[in-house]
């Protein structure tokens, strides 16, 4: 077993014969999260970090280089679910930063802070309304410098929006998970992943990138921008 960096601090591949995986240095030695492996390596513990479970973990093996992770030191996360994406977000930032986590679902939410912010301290748990972002204001210490959003509802770009002129600083990072069929069923997702990113070019950001998360998640694509303010 080979351990390789990478340009990510505390995010690592491991190469195991013709196979290679991508992991982060376990803050919590010993737990896990989501079943997934742990190794004991010569630089400490690592979490794997599975594609098909993480959207953020597919588009870095879709190419994506994700070393302004580096500097974010606040990051607003809307829809944290259970836990599993920011979990590896928090290895990645440490004691560095903070992430805020937005869940609206109550027994998700529970889950959420029952699996992993029990075992974490640079992680908050927000019980809010994502479309309402100014219930949650005063707690956010912002500007922030990325803001994550992977939140499955018809308003979604919306959503990423309203949070990001709240919230992000001018020239922060936004991470936008676009599920297709939760806007439109009837329309090609290409031909939504197009729309939703010009919706966000009017409002001010630039778009850097837009990745088709095939073949980890079926009709699911992540835009990579900037906000210009």
């Amino acid at each position: 077993m080979k351990v390789v960096e990478t340009n990510v601090k505390n995010m690592y591949w491991i190469e195991k014969g013709d196979k290679k995986i991508l992991a982060t240095k376990n803050m919590t030695p010993g737990i896990t999260y989501y079943k997934e492996s742990l190794f004991k390596t010569k630089v400490g513990e690592l979490r794997e970090w599975i594609p098909y479970k993480s959207k953020l973990a597919a588009v870095v093996l879709k190419g994506l280089d994700i070393g302004f992770m580096n500097d974010a030191r606040r990051i607003l996360y809307l829809g944290v679910s259970t836990g599993t994406t920011v979990s590896h977000i928090s290895d990645i930032i440490e004691d560095r930063g903070v992430i805020y986590g937005v869940e609206i679902a109550p027994r998700v939410m529970l889950e959420f802070i029952g699996r992993v912010i029990s075992h974490r301290e640079n992680i908050i748990p927000l019980f809010f309304d994502a479309r309402i972002p100014g219930e949650y204001r005063d707690i956010v210490d912002y500007p922030v410098d990325l803001v994550y959003c992977d939140v499955a509802q018809p308003d979604q770009t919306r959503i990423a929006i309203l949070n990001s002129k709240a919230f992000l600083k001018e020239e922060g990072i936004v991470l936008y998970a676009i599920k297709a069929r939760s806007i439109d069923a009837t329309k090609e997702p290409k031909v939504i992943y197009r729309e939703e990113a010009k919706k966000m070019e009017i409002e001010g950001f630039e778009i850097l990138d837009v990745l088709d998360l095939e073949p980890y998640e079926r009709d699911h694509a992540m835009i990579y921008a900037r906000y210009k303010g």
